[in-house]
């Protein structure tokens, strides 16, 4: 959590890392608990601030409000539930309500303020209230109760020292934790870290999802095709299970049955699978392009912001694609990892520059395929390149063009997100696509021999080719390993 830090301290950023947990069926019951007791509290304030609308009373949203009404509660209240867990519920409420409310003031009429029920809340504490020793990790639990212990799967990537909250949340059937810490901002030696002056435009994209044109004509392109293939075999996937459990499906207002329940849990954890696969691949793409940024000393990014475009209807399958595409986490991703290096993010205005060139500014039709030329100054090259390029003679303020010339890369790094994806690399196989038996090994020039209607038949594998058979006529050549047993037949 943010607190008040020395002015001359160095600068951090905060950083949240989820990691597994390792749970005993006890331990397990008791994580749902907690969190179905935060659930309860949620539905606590709804239920009060509802009873302070009909009586025309102003609701109760304050923290502070929220946390004296709980501490008129009394303890034991929620179950194992101990007050500062309470107290975390209260502040996602509270931050929520008021969020809701600024966004009215704004003009937002879409803003709704929480007022829906929830089964499973997560619950946070912070530094002070658990213990962090290892791969173990001590939650508080209210008063009476036993603590609770729980086993990580892996070591926190934070050392304890930085750590200043944990957070528990169930997400895809799964239990997890989310380790806050403050993260120092990475330092470099004179001469070799960041150069403000050194500017690269970024252009993002579905197929390639970070397109990076530097200042010496360096480029990089990061293939996002492991990505878009995930979601097509997912779609695919949840299409063919919903298909085939249509019938066992349960009518509006019928319980439904033991098998059902198991298909909807089994769908919970695959669509959480899939979740996860994205957002490690999406990490793994903005992580290359900072790492590519700090290689080349680059200490601004300019990237063209197409969130646009997500306001403009293109129909039921397009649509499908810019949700998958998820933008504002591409920027969100690149902005904190370059804010951790050092390196300075700066959001401008990306329309036309998928169809100027920046060598003569002049416009392009779109081509076929990735290659755009130019035809007034016959300049070629890639075209989310040349957008990139475009880009980086922008400036935020109102999304003009300043007078620093464009710079074409000429030297290009490929790189490819998403490795860990089934079906991305050529020893794993995903096994959602259909499998494709291995082809037949060539065969030889007359080496197959004419059936009696005229199609293509092998040889028999104990006959040379162009000698005939030695079984008698009418009967079927036999193999030595497996007597009696036809191979194929002459008719």
């Amino acid at each position: 959590m943010p607190r008040r830090r020395d002015p001359d301290a160095p600068r951090v950023v905060y950083r949240t890392a989820r990691v597994g947990l390792r749970l005993t069926r006890a331990q397990r019951h008791r994580c749902f608990g907690l969190l179905r007791s935060a659930g309860d509290v949620w539905a606590c304030v709804l239920e009060v601030n509802a009873w302070r609308r009909q009586r025309r009373d102003p609701p109760l949203v304050a923290y502070q409000a929220l946390c004296r009404e709980l501490a008129a509660a009394g303890p034991g209240t929620f179950g194992e539930l101990d007050s500062v867990g309470a107290r975390s519920v209260l502040r996602r409420y509270s931050d929520a309500w008021f969020a809701a409310a600024k966004r009215r003031r704004g003009g937002d009429v879409t803003a709704r303020f929480p007022r829906r029920r929830r089964g499973l809340v997560p619950v946070r504490w912070y530094h002070g209230t658990f213990t962090l020793d290892g791969q173990r990790l001590r939650l508080p639990a209210a008063v009476g109760c036993a603590p609770l212990w729980l086993r990580l799967d892996r070591a926190v990537p934070y050392p304890v020292g930085q750590v200043r909250s944990v957070t528990l949340l169930a997400e895809g059937g799964r239990l997890w934790v989310e380790v806050t810490a403050e993260v120092p901002i990475a330092a470099y030696p004179p001469g070799v870290g960041p150069d403000a002056g050194r500017v690269a435009g970024v252009d993002l994209g579905v197929i390639h999802p970070y397109a990076v044109a530097g200042p010496d004509g360096q480029g990089l392109l990061v293939s996002g095709r492991a990505i878009r293939a995930e979601h097509r075999m997912h779609l695919a996937d949840s299409k063919a299970r919903r298909r085939a459990v249509a019938g066992r499906a349960p009518t509006p207002g019928q319980r439904g049955s033991r098998r059902w329940r198991q298909y909807r849990r089994r769908a919970r954890q695959v669509e959480g699978r899939h979740r996860r696969r994205v957002r490690q691949a999406q990490h793994e793409a903005a992580k290359t392009v900072i790492a590519w940024a700090v290689e080349h000393r680059i200490g601004t990014l300019t990237v063209g912001d197409p969130r646009g475009v997500l306001a403009l209807d293109a129909g039921r399958r397009h649509n499908l694609r810019l949700r998958q595409w998820q933008i504002g986490r591409a920027i969100a991703v690149l902005r904190d990892k370059a804010e951790l290096a050092g390196i300075t993010v700066q959001l401008v205005d990306e329309r036309g520059t998928s169809s100027t060139c920046p060598a003569c500014r002049q416009r392009i039709r779109k081509p076929a395929g990735r290659t755009m030329t130019c035809t007034t100054c016959h300049t070629s090259g890639h075209r989310d390149l040349f957008a990139a390029a475009t880009i980086a003679t922008r400036t935020p303020a109102g999304g003009g063009n300043s007078s620093t010339a464009a710079v074409l890369p000429h030297v290009i790094t490929h790189r490819r997100a998403g490795r860990h994806l089934p079906g991305a690399g050529r020893s794993r196989r995903d096994p959602r696509r259909p499998h494709r038996p291995p082809p037949a090994p060539a065969v030889a020039a007359g080496a197959a021999v004419m059936g009696s209607v005229g199609r293509l038949r092998p040889a028999p594998p104990h006959t040379a080719v162009g000698s005939r058979s030695t079984a008698p006529r009418g009967e079927e050549p036999q193999t030595p390993t497996q007597p009696g047993k036809r191979l194929w037949s002459q008719h």
